[in-house]
């Protein structure tokens, strides 16, 4: 008689238990430094707990948002740069989250794999606690799926999940106060931040350029080492005025552009005024433009255009908050609102 099979192990169809548990260990020291008020960043639970009492609420509403990257990590996997793309990861959730005037409070997130490569994962979610950190959000759970067969090998995905609060009655926009009285403030962004990769990776590969070739708008740089510069999260920036009920409007620009996410914060019948000449292109947007021949609106509406985020604010408040921004770095423009019927 022939002898029996072996019998199988769960690593024998791919999937590293013992891998999954270590990669645990080294993520909780990650996620203990991103402790606030509030939080419980001890892992291995089944969910993550968060005490609002604790953070300093009274009579809170909850606001929850989830994103991803987008095809911005194809260019972290194709080069091996990993360890700014969970930056990217936070940023796109809690800033969604801060338009809304609410406080990042917690986060967690999603890698998921075809094999465990420890190294790999742990550069991801160092720079999901990087993120984490300069939200003052706290990192509290999340989940890392090992899946043979359902990504090639060395590439991963990535999902964040983020919740914030603010106390009721305080939520944004606050559509019926803006009037054409009041000013709109663009803060920079930091580049593409995470939208448009999908053209941005097409624009390159017309370029004939590798990624490892110096950048044409930043020679100082790599053409990757520029482009994965990570999404700059504005949580510091801005919490301190939306606490003092300053702000009446936020617009995160992320997909969709300057064309259709100011809108979004504007009661019927405003605009941005958003003269070209007052916000030229930053060179990244200026070289993809030209290397790409894009028409105007399409950079309009597939990037941010060097506007990371538009605050609505009352003209008397305007002096202050550019003093503020301008000392972080943020390069403050001031732009109108004006009257223009929508279709």
């Amino acid at each position: 008689m022939s002898k029996p099979p072996p019998p199988l192990t769960y690593a024998d169809a791919g999937v590293d238990i013992d891998a999954g548990n270590a990669l645990i260990d080294v993520i909780k020291p990650l996620a203990a430094s991103t402790k606030r008020a509030g939080a419980d960043t001890d892992l291995g639970g089944f969910g993550g707990n968060f005490d609002l009492k604790a953070a300093g609420f009274n009579d809170p509403v909850l606001v929850s948002g989830t994103d991803g990257v987008g095809t911005k990590l194809k260019v972290a996997i194709e080069t091996g740069l990993h360890d700014t793309i969970g930056i990217d990861l936070v940023a796109m959730c809690v800033n969604d989250i801060l338009a809304q005037g609410a406080e990042p409070l917690y986060f967690l997130d999603y890698f998921a794999t075809g094999k465990l490569e420890s190294a790999v994962a742990t550069q991801v979610i160092a720079g999901i606690a990087e993120g984490c950190r300069q939200a003052g959000c706290a990192l509290i759970g999340g989940e890392t799926a090992e899946m043979p067969g359902m990504y090639a090998p060395g590439h991963y995905d990535l999902a964040g999940f983020a919740t914030g609060a603010a106390e009721r009655g305080r939520l944004l926009p606050r559509k019926d106060e803006i009037s054409t009285n009041d000013r709109i403030v663009t803060l920079a962004s930091s580049g593409p931040h995470a939208n448009g990769y999908s053209l941005i990776r097409k624009i390159v590969e017309m370029s004939g350029l590798s990624w490892q070739a110096p950048a044409p708008f930043a020679k100082e740089k790599s053409l990757a080492e520029a482009l994965l510069t990570p999404t700059r999260i504005y949580c510091d920036a801005l919490l301190p005025s939306i606490r003092k009920g300053t702000i009446k409007g936020l617009a995160h620009i992320t997909g969709g552009g300057v064309v259709e996410n100011p809108p979004r914060m504007l009661p019927a019948g405003l605009a941005v005024d958003l003269d070209a000449d007052n916000t030229p292109l930053p060179p990244v947007f200026d070289w993809l433009a030209k290397t790409g021949s894009l028409a105007p609106y399409e950079v309009q509406r597939t990037f941010n255009c060097g506007i990371g985020m538009m605050v609505v604010l009352a003209d008397e408040d305007v002096p202050a908050f550019v003093a503020a921004m301008n000392a972080l770095g943020l390069a403050p423009r001031v732009l109108n609102l004006v009257r223009q019927e929508r279709p």
